[in-house]
């Protein structure tokens, strides 16, 4: 009786670690300013990024992702939160120019960090915060157990930290992808028997741009191409990673931009028109690479319109994470779970239809419904008719949205303009402010 007692306990302990066992890591690696056009798998001719190219493969290549904002900070509280930044308080700018370094992230926002934290995950940051300087606001009180970061852009920071101990003053920016990388590696490799989510926001490709020794002269695309093309070979350093301690297969690995290219520097959104800061789409529709070995079939391309806001909300699903009544009551989810998207789940019908667009200084701009992108405000006079707003385009037909469609479909524009209307009434309804 004692024998069978004691198998029936241990074939219940087997069975529970073996089902956090089959918990899957994440991976989250966002590039800075990368644009649309910047690697070879995009289109890009001359900068080579064999790796991406490999895991977009073994994965999904998404054509229509767009990142949370069009410029670093707001673009950053979307993905980690799922929710638009102006539902949590941002109005324009970025953390050390147009907003204050006094304010941040309202700690009372639940992170994706914290969720999976609560839900027995280790967590780590390695790279870029730009989420607020003060202590209230930093990445080790917003759910990340394990801090290796530079407070805000590479061009505004001089720090490199690992929590609250001063690691470098001033760091090597030309080491950065290195070192965010070797630290992402310990990450791994300590915690590779339990379940993780890793999120590696690179400083690469933001200015000032200057090549790692190792990397110097090797792109046939200038100091731009050098630091694209190292930035690839580290994540695939990541990879193999993965790899080597066996649990590459169980771990999701997603790979984005957190907006578009910065205007005066290398990087493209071809063939769209529009850079950071713009609501056009290349501001913020970027490169977007999911890949997770079983789930998400290997080569697929999707067209679909998805967002960075559909992060949390995805991954959560993916990972058997419900998103209770805690994250509910503390901001409204705007993202949309898309996994049966991702996975081609038959019969799954994908959910985001709409799309909200605002500029980096200037406010709401846009809408988004299917082939469809209404300016409300902001895009008239960009056209070289000079024409007043609104302005309606079909991105179906054209990218480069230089095409005014208003006349010819006003009921067109009237429809989106009063959704457009409900949508941003929706999100003043609950709303909560910046941190301060």
């Amino acid at each position: 009786m004692f024998r069978l007692l004691f198998l029936i306990v241990s074939f219940s302990i087997s069975i529970s670690l073996l089902a956090e066992v089959k918990k899957p890591n994440v991976v989250l690696i966002m590039a800075d300013d990368l644009g649309y056009y910047d690697l070879s798998c995009y289109g890009h001719p001359q900068i080579k990024t064999p790796v991406l190219d490999s895991l977009a493969k073994e994965g999904v290549r998404l054509t229509s992702f767009y990142s949370g904002n069009t410029v670093c900070t707001p673009s950053r509280m979307a993905l980690l939160t799922g929710s638009y930044p102006s539902r949590l308080g941002w109005v324009k700018g970025v953390l050390g120019y147009k907003i204050s370094t006094k304010h941040g992230l309202n700690p009372q926002a639940v992170t994706i960090a914290e969720i999976f934290k609560e839900n027995g995950y280790s967590t780590a940051l390695t790279g870029k915060w730009h989420l607020g300087d003060l202590e209230k606001f930093l990445p080790y009180n917003q759910g990340f157990d394990r801090t290796y970061f530079i407070k805000k852009s590479n061009n505004q920071s001089r720090i490199l930290y690992r929590k609250d101990e001063v690691l470098e003053k001033p760091f090597e920016n030309r080491l950065l992808t290195e070192k965010f990388t070797n630290e992402a590696i310990s990450f791994i490799k300590e915690n590779k028997a339990k379940p993780f989510f890793l999120y590696v926001p690179y400083t690469a490709p933001h200015f000032p741009v200057q090549a790692h020794p190792d990397w110097k002269g090797k792109s046939s695309f200038g100091a731009y191409g050098d630091v694209v093309e190292e930035m690839d070979a580290r994540i695939g350093e990541l990879l193999q990673t993965l790899k080597n301690e066996g649990i590459d297969k169980n771990t999701i690995v997603i790979f984005m931009s957190d907006n578009g290219p910065q205007g005066g520097q290398k990087a493209q959104a071809i063939p769209f028109r529009g850079m950071k800061w713009s609501a056009l789409e290349g501001g913020n529709r970027v490169p977007c690479i999911i890949r997770w070995p079983g789930q998400i079939p290997a080569g697929k391309e999707c067209s679909e319109i998805v967002a960075s806001i559909d992060i949390l909300p995805t991954l959560s699903k993916a990972c058997g994470i419900k998103l209770g009544k805690e994250i509910e009551n503390a901001q409204v989810i705007d993202g949309l779970d898309v996994l049966g998207t991702l996975t081609a789940t038959d019969g799954f019908i994908h959910p985001r239809k709409e799309l909200l667009f605002w500029h980096g200084m200037n406010g709401f701009q846009a809408i988004r419904v299917g082939k469809w992108k209404l300016f409300v405000k902001g895009e008239g006079a960009a056209l070289k008719d000079k024409t007043t707003d609104p302005v309606l385009f079909n991105l179906d037909d054209e990218n480069e949205e230089l095409t005014n469609l208003s006349s010819k479909y006003p009921e067109k524009v009237i429809e989106l303009k009063k959704l457009a209307e409900e949508r941003l009434a929706e999100i003043q309804q609950k709303t909560m402010p910046f941190g301060k």
